[in-house]
């Protein structure tokens, strides 16, 4: 069969050429098994022991070898078979490696890709975090990439019926402006297109760091840069141990085999040992570090869940208040237009529209409705001269507070001014917040009234916005504790900005973005307990137990340690 593929597939061909291996694959106790000879680009068996092979393949019966090696093979029992030693394969890494990896492509090296299309080009896809898009390419190179368009052979979407209509997505990708650069970051001028060496590092020799960012650049080929990076590797352990590597990664990225963090540059790290440095929460901050605490957990570190917010909002809510939200321009951080339809639909079944933010940003002037220009980082004191209405008049919901939270007492008192003398009243807040008072009890009453979903940060159900400020910890407090005052999580009462939310079809499984990835790190994912069972695969763990907090790597790095 591989030489089958080879007469027809140039791609696969080419690789049996790579290099010349003598291979054996049979049962464990040695009574079945052939030699396997790659040699010259061709593929031929004989009899022969595994003692004569320098890589071998051995399964522990017949049955598993057979699901194992006929074609149309499952991943699944691949993974099973290599966790309970049903196969096992010895010899040097680098063979083995190559050897398995060119058994699985004589399955897929013959596959097309791509459709073609009526220029010539060939059209591929592709996901950026700023949403899909389809890949036009001839000769080589990318003519253009544009927005993914779905077409009658493509799976339904969802439709959502909400007050007498009914709504559905468009049939095609709503991208952020962002994604839509990818050829021009792929042909830049910019890009390291090889790998590079300071002139004057020798490392055998000199090494001159205190040169660093001064020195030109030569270029070297890629084996000497891989043979440099191996043996720095290896240095570093033998000298001073696998926690003096570290492999630090961004809280933001793009996604792909490297840029991901939960990539395999991770499964990578992993396999060799590296200091972790610890993520600060440097998009949620305020939700980690006050909400968290209302939650009782730090399940989604701190910020609440938007699973089902679509249809719920669409059907039962009221009003929409987008505090320090501007979904028309952040896009919920990982994503394109998608929710700008649906707030247009909310704004055509009539709900109603208020904007809490000290500029009138794009949001506010896409949708219309009530904006209140709050001074930057003077929003709890806004929300609590709104909860202070709230308790006054008896605008929350005494059932709901009474049941399912805890506290509530203490918060009233300190709203009322029992606790410092000082009550939270609308008049309380407005030289600091330049919302007159008359404005803070109108809004406060008319939310204490109706249906409201919160709108908060970059998604809807946190990060960025406010909770990145110096007051942050006490707004995301505070807008935990009125959506709790208000009934969180009845109909129409709840977190979300309509960016994020939409119904699932939960008989199809894809893991998501804290699953682990490539990575197969278990300990600091979602792997043990939600993917590893549902999609087996090789799990990793990193043997340095170790940390630096990111804010401390600096001093890790020029005073040799670091606490905190």
């Amino acid at each position: 069969m591989l030489n089958r593929t080879a007469s027809r597939v140039p791609a696969f061909a080419k690789r049996l050429k790579q290099r010349d291996v003598v291979a054996w694959i049979g049962l464990q106790d040695g009574s079945i098994g052939r030699i396997v000879d790659i040699r010259s680009g061709k593929f031929r068996s004989r009899p022969g022991t595994a003692a004569e092979a320098q890589v071998a393949m051995m399964f522990k019966d017949v049955a598993t070898a057979l699901k194992l090696l006929l074609p149309n093979r499952d991943q699944g029992e691949i993974i099973h078979a290599a966790k309970n030693f049903k196969v096992v394969t010895t010899g040097p890494d680098e063979l083995v490696v190559w050897f398995t990896q060119t058994l699985n492509m004589s399955e897929t090296a013959g596959l097309s890709m791509g459709t073609p299309m009526p220029d010539g080009s060939l059209r591929y896809t592709t996901c950026t975090n700023g949403g899909p898009l389809f890949v036009h390419v001839k000769d080589g190179r990318i003519l253009r990439v544009t927005p993914i368009e779905f077409d009658n052979t493509d799976p339904s979407t969802w439709v959502i019926e909400a007050r007498g209509r009914k709504f559905s997505p468009p049939r095609r990708a709503l991208l952020a402006p962002h994604a839509l650069t990818m050829k021009s970051l792929v042909y830049s001028d910019k890009r390291i297109l090889y790998p590079m060496k300071r002139v004057d590092f020798d490392p055998n020799g000199e090494r001159n760091p205190q040169n660093r960012g001064k020195s030109d650049y030569v270029r070297i080929s890629w084996d000497e840069a891989l043979d440099l990076v191996a043996t720095e590797i290896n240095r570093q352990k033998r000298v001073h141990g696998p926690g003096s590597i570290t492999f630090p990664m961004s809280s933001h990225h793009q996604w792909g085999n490297v840029g991901y963090y939960l990539s395999s540059l991770m499964r990578f790290a992993n396999l060799i040992g590296f200091t972790r440095v610890a993520a600060n929460p440097d998009s949620w901050e305020g939700w980690y570090w006050g909400a968290m605490h209302h939650f009782g957990n730090s399940m989604r570190v701190g910020v609440p869940a938007g699973y089902g917010g679509v249809e719920d909002c669409l059907k039962e809510a009221e009003m929409i208040v987008f505090w320090s939200c501007d979904p028309e321009s952040t896009n919920g951080a990982y994503a394109g237009f998608e929710g700008t339809p649906r707030r247009l639909w909310a704004k055509e079944l009539g709900i109603e529209f208020v904007h809490i933010d000290p500029h009138c940003n794009p949001t506010a002037q896409l949708l219309g409705g009530r904006w209140f220009p709050v001074r930057p980082q003077t929003d709890a004191a806004l929300a609590q001269a709104i909860m202070y209405v709230w308790v006054t008049e008896g605008l929350y919901d005494q059932d709901y507070v009474a049941n399912r939270t805890t506290g509530f007492d203490e918060w009233k008192a300190y709203l009322l001014g029992e606790t410092d003398g000082v009550p939270r009243t609308p008049e309380w807040q407005e030289a600091e917040t330049g919302i007159p008072a008359r404005d803070v009890r109108a809004l406060a009453r008319k939310w204490g009234r109706k249906k409201v979903y919160l709108a908060v940060g970059m998604t809807g159900t946190g990060f960025g916005g406010a909770s990145r400020g110096a007051t942050g910890a006490q707004w995301a407090r505070c807008m935990i504790m009125m959506m709790a005052m208000q009934g969180w999580g009845k109909p129409g009462i709840n977190f979300g900005s309509l960016e994020i939310g939409i119904p699932h079809d939960l008989h199809f499984y894809f893991p998501g973005y804290a699953d682990g990835g490539i990575s197969g790190d278990l300990a600091w994912t979602g792997n043990a307990v939600n993917n590893y069972q549902r999609m087996p695969h090789i799990l990793t763990m990193n043997p340095v137990k170790q940390m630096v907090p990111r804010q401390q790597l600096p001093d890790a790095i020029i005073n040799g340690e670091a606490t905190g």
